[in-house]
């Protein structure tokens, strides 16, 4: 649950600022006769995001029980690349967000109102599908169906709310230290959502290797135990893993995380430092 609070808190925070500066903007620019058609992308973007949801919470029902493993794996795997795709945009693209918005605005108000939907839809549109799918990868885990939905619902109200006070100047926070750190948090559950897809599609035959266990921590970790639970359920940890599930949990967290340090400290590279 703990894990899709924050995934349904981060990606809501960054539709919420997305939102809120093209409506700031539009204030701004004195076109509020506009803010309609936006609103009318956010809605569609939501009902867009719902239907992805419902889709795949639905879709699979009356497969094969290889064809369920390996859509849940092959979905899984897209989730975790898009969840890393917007986690190392945020970090390039959050100091220029702004501007970038307000040029998207120009453009789509000098425009047709097609245009206008079309920046809302695409601006809320990316992170709410993206939510749905990474919420459902985690659930297609282990996790609880239902503390699962309750936890990204609770996190995205919890958005909308300080994205309000945020937008209305009664609340300042760090969202460059915001983002960091949930960044670093979602990669390791990332790795851990990855792990899982690997072992949906050796359970279908795809991969090979199901069954053979690389180590067991079964006897330290109790499946079962209270903080086994919490493990699976936030991590995806699982005691006994796979080789194939260890090598790519490795080498996810290998390759991506030091990626993710680089792209979001460079004042501490010696590049960047000598360039300053």
């Amino acid at each position: 649950m703990l894990a899709n609070v924050l995934i349904g808190l981060r990606e809501g925070l960054e539709a919420g600022l997305v939102v809120g500066i093209l409506v700031a903007y539009l204030h701004k620019i004195d076109r509020t006769d506009v803010l309609p058609k936006l609103w009318i992308g956010v809605a569609s973007a939501i009902a867009l995001s719902l239907g992805a949801g419902a889709l795949l919470t639905f879709g699979p029902y009356g497969l094969s029980f290889q064809a369920q493993e390996i859509l849940g794996g092959g979905l899984s795997i897209v989730a975790v690349g898009m969840v890393t795709w917007m986690t190392f945009w945020m970090a390039r693209h959050a100091r220029g967000l702004s501007s970038e918005l307000r040029a998207g605005v120009d453009r789509a108000v000098t425009g047709t109102a097609f245009a206008l939907v079309t920046l809302g839809v695409v601006s809320v549109g990316r992170e709410g599908i993206e939510t749905a799918l990474f919420v459902w990868a985690t659930v297609n885990a282990g996790a609880d169906a239902v503390l699962g939905t309750i936890g990204a619902v609770l996190g995205i109200l919890v958005a909308v709310i300080i994205s309000y006070l945020i937008y209305r100047g009664f609340v300042r926070i760090n969202l460059s230290r915001f983002f960091f750190w949930t960044g670093i948090f979602l990669i390791v559950v990332a790795a851990g959502v990855l792990a899982y897809g690997v072992h949906d599609l050796q359970e279908a035959g795809v991969i090979p290797g199901v069954g053979v266990a690389a180590y067991s921590l079964a006897g330290v970790i109790p499946p079962m135990s209270w903080y086994g639970t919490v493990l699976a359920g936030v991590f995806n940890f699982t005691p006994e893993p796979t080789i194939a599930q260890l090598i790519v949990w490795i080498a996810y967290i290998a390759i991506t995380l030091p990626l993710f340090l680089r792209v979001s400290l460079p004042g501490r590279s010696p590049a960047a430092q000598t360039a300053a």
